[in-house]
C-alpha cells in the first residue's frame, strides 16, 4: 500500500495534526543502508517524523533537516524532508548488534543515546534556514521531537512513532502522528487530548492492528471531532544526480584530482543517501581538470 501522509485540524480550530504510514519508506532506508533491526526502527522513527515535520511546514521547495547526535552506537542519524514530505536519511553504523529492552521490544533509547543534541534546520527560502538544537531526552526519538517543541519552537506537542520489525528483519508496519495544539488553547482541550492519545494506547499497536492514518487521529483525538484537510502519497526519494557528484568533485580543487588521475584508475562514488554509485573514468577525471 502507497505510504501517505494525512492532515487534520479539530473543528473548534484548538488542534492541528497529521499522521503518516511509512511502512514502504522504512523499508526501501533499510533496503538500501542494510541496518539491522535496531537501526531500522531508529532511523524508521527518524524518517516518519521528518516527513511529517516537512509536510505540515507548507513551503514551496522548502526543506527540513532532522539530526541526532547522541553518543550511542548507533552514532549520527540524518534525515531530510522535502516541502512535500518525501524523504532520504541514514545512520551511522547501520549494522549494530540487537538491542533490547526484554524479548521482542527493541531499544531504540539505547541504541541512540542521550548525551547528545537533537537540531531541526527549517530551510524556508528565506537568506538563512531556521536552526533549533535541544538536549535529548531519551533517545526514543519521539519524545525527543516533543521536547524540540516545546522547547525550541514553545508548541506543545504530542509526538509518536513506530516500527515493528520481523525476525527476518523485514518491516511489519511503520507510521506515527503529531499533534499540537494552537494558541488560546483551553485547559479542557488539553484535558481532552491527553484522555484520547492514553485510550488510543500505542502507536505501533494501531499500526499493527491495520488502522489507517486517519483511524489513528480519529482514536487520538477522542471525543474531539476532527476535519480532515489534506492527504498526500509520500516516498522515500533522493535527490543525488551525476551534475552534483561532479560538483562535488570540483570542489576538492586541482590537487587532489591530478592525483586521482594519475592513478589510472576508476573513481565509483555512492551517495550517503541512496544505493547510486556514479562512475568516473580517468579520462572523465582529465575533462574535469580541463574544466579548472
Amino acid at each position: 500500500m502507497q505510504d501517505y501522509i494525512v492532515r487534520a485540524m479539530t473543528t473548534d480550530g484548538f488542534v492541528k495534526m497529521a499522521a503518516i504510514r511509512s511502512t514502504g519508506i522504512v523499508t526501501r532506508a533499510a533496503q538500501i543502508h542494510k541496518t539491522t533491526a535496531t537501526a531500522t526502527a531508529a532511523l524508521g522513527r527518524a524518517l516518519s517524523a521528518v516527513s511529517i515535520i516537512g509536510n505540515m511546514q507548507k513551503v514551496d521547495n522548502g526543506s527540513v533537516t532532522l539530526q541526532i547526535r547522541g553518543g550511542g552506537p548507533l552514532g549520527s542519524v540524518l534525515c531530510v524532508s522535502d516541502a512535500v514530505g518525501n524523504v532520504r536519511g541514514y545512520v551511522q553504523n547501520p549494522d549494530i548488534a540487537l538491542l533490547e529492552k526484554y524479548a521482542g521490544k527493541l531499544d531504540v533509547g539505547a541504541a541512540v543515546g542521550t548525551d547528545g543534541m537533537l537540531t531541526l534546520i527549517r530551510d524556508l527560502q528565506m537568506k538563512e534556514p531556521y536552526v533549533g538544537s535541544v538536549q535529548l531526552v531519551s533517545g526514543e526519538i519521539a519524545e525527543d521531537v516533543t521536547a524540540y517543541f516545546a522547547q525550541s519552537e514553545q508548541t506543545p506537542t504530542a509526538c509518536a512513532l513506530g516500527v515493528l520489525v520481523e525476525r527476518d528483519q523485514s518491516v511489519r508496519v511503520a507510521g506515527g502522528y503529531l499533534v499540537q495544539l494552537l494558541p488560546g488553547a483551553p485547559e479542557s482541550i488539553i484535558d481532552k487530548l491527553e484522555e484520547g492519545i492514553r485510550k488510543a494506547g500505542t502507536v505501533t499497536a494501531m499500526l499493527d492492528q491495520g488502522m489507517t492514518p486517519e483511524e489513528i487521529l480519529t482514536a487520538v483525538c477522542g471525543e474531539m471531532e476532527i476535519e480532515f484537510l489534506e492527504t498526500t502519497p509520500v516516498t522515500y526519494r533522493c535527490y543525488c544526480s551525476r551534475e552534483r557528484v561532479t560538483g562535488a568533485l570540483i570542489s576538492i580543487g586541482k590537487d587532489e584530482l591530478e592525483e586521482i588521475e594519475k592513478e589510472g584508475e576508476s573513481v565509483h562514488v555512492g551517495c550517503q543517501f541512496c544505493d547510486e554509485d556514479y562512475c568516473f573514468t580517468p579520462e572523465e577525471i582529465g575533462e574535469l581538470l580541463k574544466k579548472l
